[in-house]
């Protein structure tokens, strides 16, 4: 049943996606009318633009965005530090047994259920936040865009990203 609405939302979207949007089904099909790619070549750019500053600090982009979410809430379960990335659990695991080897986090069974891991910082990891202050500013200054640009793209992206996590 829920697949069957979610194809029928799906259809629906897609059916509904170029409404009001003057293009030739043949169009349709460029890749320089893909959405998708953009948000990929973009996405591969971007990271390429953490990739100097994260390795002066030990990190790969996916470890930065584990502690970006620890250095807003330490001490949390696997499956929410999962949530917020929007990844899987068994993506997640050999990323975190890295981290923990490297010294930046902890991981321990919850005294509540010992099925539960709980992420908790070290003071390696702590300390690191002060020194990746200034990463959020320097890639936006190399992104090229004005501070109303930067604030409509988020927007736009988190809308988009809402949308399609609801299917």
């Amino acid at each position: 049943m829920r697949l069957q609405q979610s194809r029928q939302s799906l259809s629906a979207i897609l059916k509904n996606s170029f409404r009001g949007y003057d293009m030739k089904k043949e169009e349709m099909l460029k890749l320089d009318n893909q959405i998708c790619f953009l948000l990929y070549a973009g996405s591969r750019k971007m990271t390429a633009l953490y990739a100097p500053l994260l390795e002066a600090l030990g990190l790969t982009y996916p470890q930065y965005l584990v502690m970006l979410v620890l250095w807003e809430k330490d001490g949390v379960e696997v499956g929410y530090i999962a949530d917020k990335l929007l990844l899987d659990t068994g993506t997640l695991s050999p990323l975190l047994k890295k981290m923990e080897g490297s010294g930046f986090i902890e991981r321990t069974r919850s005294p509540d259920d010992e099925r539960k891991v709980i992420l908790s910082l070290t003071k390696k990891g702590d300390t690191l936040r002060q020194k990746a202050l200034d990463i959020p500013r320097s890639v936006f200054s190399k992104s090229g865009l004005s501070p109303d640009e930067y604030a409509l793209l988020k927007k736009q992206l988190s809308t988009l990203l809402h949308h399609i996590a609801q299917m």
